[in-house]
Order: structure tokens, then C-alpha cells, then sequence
């Protein structure tokens, strides 16, 4: 996954407790070009409106509890398998906090020659 510049990871799983409900954020990272947390939601399938539900609570969450002051708002990402962008936009349309939703390509569905190249999924996870 390529964000850029000025992305330093936090967490995978961040554990976060809000009147005694647990919550887990896929990946947690500073962007400290925005001054911002950023929360990353990974999703094997389809977009559902669910997601943006759970994000928005993330978001909530991370900007009461973790933020610091002199920080902005928290933003959430949403990768998704597959998604429709007319209905997404539709979907996210009156959320104020900031939310986008992209996809992804997992690395089965790319040209043996990448597929080739990329460090197995399962590495990953261990070094996660």
C-alpha cells in the first residue's frame, strides 16, 4: 500500500475502548504533512453503507480520545474489493466527517510478472 510521503505508521488492530465497547482499527497512521491520525478500513468485498457507519464511530473516537489539540480532525479511508462510485458518493454525501472510499487490487488479480515481484501477503501480515 503507497500513501506518499510524511506517513508514519501507528498500529494494525488499534485497540480503542468507548464506554466499554471495544473497537479495532484495521491500520492507524500520523500524516504529518495534514497533522492528522488517518484510520484505514480494509474490506474484502463489496462497499456497504455499514462501513461508513462503523468509520464515522472510528473517527469519533480517535478525535475525542486520541487526538491531540494542536491536531486536525482525523480522517478515515475505506478500501474496498469493489465498489459503485455513483453510489458511494451518494452514501457519503451528508457525513461530516473526512471520509473516502477507494479499491484496491489484491496481488492474485496482477500480472504474474508484478504478483512476481511484490512480497507474499502472508509476510506481510507477520511483519505487521
Amino acid at each position: 500500500m503507497t500513501f506518499g510521503q510524511d506517513f508514519s505508521f501507528i498500529g494494525n488492530q488499534y485497540r480503542m475502548e468507548v464506554a466499554g465497547e471495544e473497537m479495532f482499527i484495521d491500520l492507524l497512521f500520523f500524516n504529518r504533512e495534514l497533522n492528522s491520525l488517518v484510520a484505514v478500513e480494509l474490506k474484502s468485498g463489496k462497499f456497504r453503507t455499514s462501513y461508513l457507519g462503523q468509520l464515522n464511530t472510528y473517527l469519533s473516537a480517535l478525535d475525542t480520545y486520541i487526538r491531540k489539540p494542536h491536531e486536525n480532525p482525523s480522517i478515515g479511508i475505506i478500501l474496498c474489493k469493489e465498489m459503485n462510485q455513483t453510489f458511494v458518493e451518494f452514501a457519503v454525501r451528508d457525513y461530516n466527517k473526512p471520509m473516502g472510499v477507494a479499491t484496491y487490487r489484491a496481488s492474485k488479480d496482477m500480472p504474474e510478472r508484478l504478483r512476481n515481484a511484490l512480497p507474499n501477503i502472508e509476510d506481510l501480515k507477520k511483519l505487521l
